[in-house]
């Protein structure tokens, strides 16, 4: 990630500070999901899982944390448009 902020705050772009500053208080699975998303995003909930080594009921778990923090975002897979991917915010 970078130091300075990816998007206007108008945008809905975090700065990596307060980005930072909401994914410490996660749990470590959320933390693993996010470092993972920072290097290899967009990622499936099935890639998230492979590429994590956690399971897959544990990556949703980090997932829906990651996204009630306003940290990870979601859009359907250009590839197969059942499947949704999953980025990070910042």
């Amino acid at each position: 990630m970078s130091t300075s902020p990816v998007g206007s705050p108008e945008e809905g772009q975090l700065s990596e500070n307060e980005f930072r500053d909401r994914l410490r208080e996660l749990p470590p699975s959320a933390k693993l999901v996010a470092k993972v998303l920072e290097g290899e995003a967009p990622l499936s909930q099935g890639g998230l899982a492979e590429e994590s080594l956690l399971p897959d009921r544990t990556v949703r778990y980090a997932l829906n944390r990651l996204e009630e923090e306003g940290l990870v975002e979601s859009r359907y897979s250009f590839k197969d448009a059942r499947k949704q991917v999953y980025f990070l915010t910042v």
